[in-house]
């Protein structure tokens, strides 16, 4: 199945085996791999009581780590792939606003956290504080002002923190297969509006 070939029905089935067959490939010098990373996230999101739609967004924000499922998205790609935004594009057809925007802006709001909150810096990993260099370190004045005109930056700023939390060697999580009735209302009661 190609990228082309995806709507509402398939999108979640085939994200479950991007999942499944790359799911344990490494996360970027973490004691995780991508896929624990993930359902971390989700976990996470899940014990803070989060909405369904924030664990669906902690779940696939690092999916644009996986692109190359949906098709090359940027053919210049040389040291930050962004994979947030590439995340967000393969995602916008399929899920409502919230959760591509989450998926979008995980990066943007390290940043934010990095230039609002001065403890989260410290309770970034070795991996975060290498790739925020990558991404353009804590934001200015002004961008953190454009990051709040979002109308979704305080989720995103939620999903980033479970994001940083999602690192944890051996924690016990759901497994995706667990998610995909989530992840299928998310799905249909978008495709329902639009």
């Amino acid at each position: 199945m190609s990228g082309q070939d995806l709507n509402a029905d398939n999108i979640v089935e085939f994200i479950a085996d991007i999942f499944e067959r790359r799911g344990a490939e490494s996360y970027l010098g973490e004691p995780v791999t991508m896929s624990e990373h993930m359902l971390q996230g989700a976990w996470l999101a899940e014990q803070d009581g989060a909405p369904e739609a924030l664990v669906a967004a902690a779940l696939l924000h690092d999916i644009g780590h996986y692109t190359s499922e949906f098709g090359t998205y940027s053919p210049e790609d040389v040291e930050d792939k962004h994979h947030d935004e590439a995340g967000g594009a393969v995602l916008a057809p399929f899920f409502p606003p919230v959760i591509v925007e989450c998926v979008r802006l995980h990066v943007a709001a390290k940043r934010y956290l990095c230039a609002t909150d001065p403890t989260y810096f410290s309770r970034l990993s070795p991996a975060s504080v290498h790739t925020l260099s990558l991404q353009g370190g804590p934001m200015s004045a002004d961008e953190v002002a454009a990051f709040r005109e979002n109308p979704f930056h305080e989720e995103a700023v939620r999903v980033r923190i479970w994001d940083e939390g999602g690192k944890v060697a051996n924690m016990k999580t759901r497994a995706f297969r667990d998610y995909v009735p989530l992840l299928q209302r998310v799905v249909h009661d978008f495709s329902n509006r639009v």
